[in-house]
């Protein structure tokens, strides 16, 4: 089971402790660069996923090709490598990353990027159902995703390199609770919006592997929203969660072929940013 991570507990328990002497008249606002039209900022952290099953159409797009089959409900995990984060480079594990602005009279509305490395790998050792056309014969047959104790694959399917979900979002920030003087502050943030998904898809097939190059295959839309802490006006943290639909129309596959499913994703994520 996924647990979330030290650092985010402690920042939760620290923005708890700050929270004194509320007063909601002092400020509408945590940014105090007040010769600037917008106050933009940039953050970056990690993320956990969760995916709902989906349906898989592979398909060789040469004419006679030797495939064109769909596999039913098949189930995913993410691979989050987030225990790796001290130990190797800071892209490796899955990553998020936004920058945006905000702006208006009380720096409570505003636009971002935001861009999720995360990882999609359609579980090893499950049984799932083939039908369609497979190397000359129409199948309709169980079999188990991954390779076997010979070595071998018959199927094998992950967006490793990234399942990467780039998103532009409209952004609101609530104001909930801050110090008298200013420098804690607790806000809500909601957003909404859609971007494309940019995969680096592995797949095997009957034992020929594809591990192949980023490019735009579908589209994602989806909505979010976080607990953002700020402190001193500059650093701020986040907790994250995000509820997606993604839709990939055209992930490359072996042989020439193509892969098209959908699925909801869930993300929890928690970033540091800074405001500038």
């Amino acid at each position: 089971m996924k647990r979330i991570s030290i650092l985010t507990l402690l920042v939760v328990v620290f923005s708890i402790s700050n929270l004194f002497a509320q007063d909601l008249k002092t400020a509408s606002s945590p940014y105090k660069f007040n010769t600037a039209k917008y106050n933009w900022y940039f953050s970056w952290g990690y993320n956990l996923d969760w995916y709902t099953k989906s349906d898989i159409h592979f398909s060789d797009n040469r004419r006679g090709g030797n495939y064109d089959f769909v596999i039913k409900d098949a189930k995913a995990e993410d691979r989050p490598g987030i225990k790796d984060v001290f130990t190797t480079d800071l892209a490796i594990p899955q990553y998020s990353f936004r920058i945006g602005f905000f702006g208006g009279a009380k720096r409570d509305w505003g636009f971002e990027f935001n861009y999720d490395h995360a990882k999609y790998v359609m579980t090893n050792g499950q049984t799932v159902n083939m039908k369609g056309k497979f190397f000359g014969r129409e199948v309709d047959t169980n079999f188990v995703v991954g390779p076997d104790e010979n070595g071998n694959t018959l199927l094998a399917f992950e967006h490793t390199n990234g399942a990467n979900f780039a998103m532009f979002m409209a952004t609101k920030r609530k104001n909930l609770v801050h110090s008298a003087n200013g420098n804690h502050w607790l806000s809500f943030i909601g957003r909404a919006g859609g971007g494309f998904v940019f995969p680096k898809t592995d797949c095997t097939i009957n034992n020929v592997r594809r591990d192949d190059l980023f490019h735009v295959a579908g589209y994602i839309i989806g909505i979010d929203g976080g607990l953002r802490y700020d402190f001193h006006h500059r650093i701020f943290f986040e907790n994250e969660a995000k509820w997606s639909f993604v839709n990939y129309t055209s992930a490359l596959l072996p042989y020439q072929g193509r892969a098209r499913h959908h699925f909801w994703a869930f993300e929890y994520i928690f970033t540091l940013g800074y405001n500038f």
